[in-house]
C-alpha cells in the first residue's frame, strides 16, 4: 500500500467538505485523516487529504475528478515531495501519584507538554509527524488512555521544489 496525500485549496463554502469526502466514499478510497482550516487568503481553506492506495494512479484520477468540483481552486498531489508535516494530538492518560514521574520522563523526548492536571489524570499535548504521535501513545497505553484526540496531517511541501516532480492541477 502507498500513502497518497493531497492537498487542496477551496472555496470557504457550506458543503465543499462534504462534495469532497463524498467523492472518495463513492469510489470506495479510506480516508486515514482529513484536517481543515483557513488558508493566509481571505475565504479560502486548505484540506490535507491522507488515504492509502494500492496503485498510484488512483491518486492521480482522485485529483482528476477533485479538480471538477466546483469550489476546488487547485489539487496537488504532494506524496513524493519533501513535506513538512504536522499533526496533533490530545491524550488524557491515568496518572496515580506513583506513575506521575514516569509519565513526565516519557512526555519529555517527545517535546509534549502537559496542558492539565487532575487528582487522577494529566493531558497530554504532543506535536508531531505521525509516526512519533504514535509512537508516544503506544509508550502511554500501558499507563491507560481515557481519551484520545488527534487532528489529522496538516502538510504542505517544503520550501521551493522542482516544478517537475509537482502534480499539480488549477482550475481557472
Amino acid at each position: 500500500m502507498k500513502k497518497g496525500i493531497l492537498t487542496l485549496t477551496v472555496n470557504n463554502r457550506p458543503g465543499v467538505l462534504n462534495r469532497i469526502t463524498n467523492l472518495f466514499t463513492k469510489r470506495n478510497y479510506n480516508i486515514e485523516s482529513i484536517s481543515v482550516g483557513q488558508s493566509e487568503q481571505e475565504n479560502i481553506s486548505r484540506i490535507t487529504v491522507v488515504v492509502h492506495v494500492e496503485d498510484e494512479n488512483v491518486i492521480e484520477q482522485m485529483t482528476k475528478q477533485l479538480n471538477k468540483q466546483i469550489d476546488v481552486l487547485k489539487v496537488t498531489d504532494i506524496s513524493d515531495q519533501s513535506i513538512v508535516a504536522r499533526e496533533l494530538a490530545l491524550v488524557k492518560v491515568l496518572a496515580s501519584s506513583q506513575t506521575r514521574t514516569e509519565i513526565y520522563s516519557l512526555i519529555e523526548p517527545f517535546r509534549g507538554s502537559v496542558i492539565d492536571v487532575s487528582k487522577d489524570s494529566l493531558t497530554i499535548q504532543i506535536t508531531g509527524e505521525s509516526d512519533k504521535v504514535e509512537a508516544f501513545i503506544e509508550l502511554l497505553k500501558p499507563y491507560g488512555i481515557k481519551e484520545l484526540a488527534r487532528t489529522g496531517t496538516a502538510a504542505f511541501p517544503r520550501g521551493t521544489q522542482k516544478q517537475s516532480v509537482v502534480k499539480s492541477f488549477t482550475i481557472v
